[in-house]
């Protein structure tokens, strides 16, 4: 293990560790805090390097954190509190953060195991890391299998959407970049219906049979989706509102939508 102690902004390595943190290095990613970190090393995210503060090592979670990191044998540097600050990517600092290996993230990666019955969400075109973060972490507790990010939408590893997402993009199989209509013939080949929100649609999103192989459509947070882009779903559906509120955050929408599917899955296994 290669044990450093950086005082200077201008490091090469502090510069590579900036350069990451913003989007500047395509296959690393910029994984920041203590719980973010943790759930990086569980899901065993190989990891290049590991920046600390001096006050980590007594923090006695931080400290459990860092035995860990330790056994993985990355390069470890501890650097000044002033440094980390240049660093981070937060308002609130917690002193640990790593750069590590971006995941795999082709269509390959979502290929179905014969026993899974799939329940995937596209998302198209969000522009919010923060929302596109949350939606991850609604679909990994609702049970969803995957995620595909369309090309437009924002990088769903990027520092804001890591944290959204708190540890759900290193265990949910992700294919990101793909075109829209890629995306929906991806899913007729395999069988997989989509559907998507729509305030015409004359269907409610509880009527939708979610036991079958679905993926839920989610779009851009201002406009949503293009009426030919509705078009090229199997069927659109609606979360009945009370007037007169039109329309919901779409990590809110997406979380009633994808509940409803886990309890009907649940009621039919």
């Amino acid at each position: 293990m290669n044990e450093t102690v950086i005082t200077s902004r201008d490091n090469a390595r502090v510069r590579h560790a900036r350069a990451v943190r913003d989007g500047k290095v395509s296959d690393k990613i910029f994984v920041e805090g203590v719980r973010l970190c943790e759930e990086a090393v569980r899901a065993g995210l190989p990891v290049d390097e590991v920046f600390h503060s001096p006050d980590m090592a007594r923090d006695e979670r931080g400290s459990r954190l860092l035995i860990e990191i330790k056994r993985m044998d990355t390069s470890i540097s501890v650097i000044s509190e002033k440094v980390f600050a240049s660093l981070s990517d937060t308002k609130t600092p917690q002193g640990i953060l790593m750069l590590a290996h971006r995941p795999q993230t082709d269509a390959s990666v979502l290929e179905p195991a014969a026993e899974d019955v799939p329940l995937l969400v596209i998302i198209h075109r969000l522009n919010n890391p923060a929302n596109a973060g949350a939606v991850l972490r609604t679909a990994e507790a609702a049970g969803a299998t995957g995620i595909i990010a369309t090309n437009g939408t924002t990088d769903l590893f990027s520092p804001k959407a890591l944290r959204g997402a708190m540890g759900s993009s290193f265990r949910l199989p992700v294919w990101t970049g793909a075109h829209f209509a890629e995306a929906l013939r991806w899913c007729a080949e395999r069988g997989i219906r989509t559907a998507c929100a729509d305030i015409r649609a004359t269907q409610a999103h509880t009527e939708v049979d979610w036991s079958k192989p679905r993926a839920l459509i989610v779009g851009a947070e201002a406009n949503g989706l293009a009426p030919d882009e509705i078009a090229l779903a199997n069927e659109a559906l609606k979360i009945p509102m009370r007037q007169p509120v039109e329309s919901l955050n779409v990590a809110v929408a997406a979380a009633i939508i994808l509940y409803e599917a886990a309890r009907q899955r649940t009621v039919g296994s």
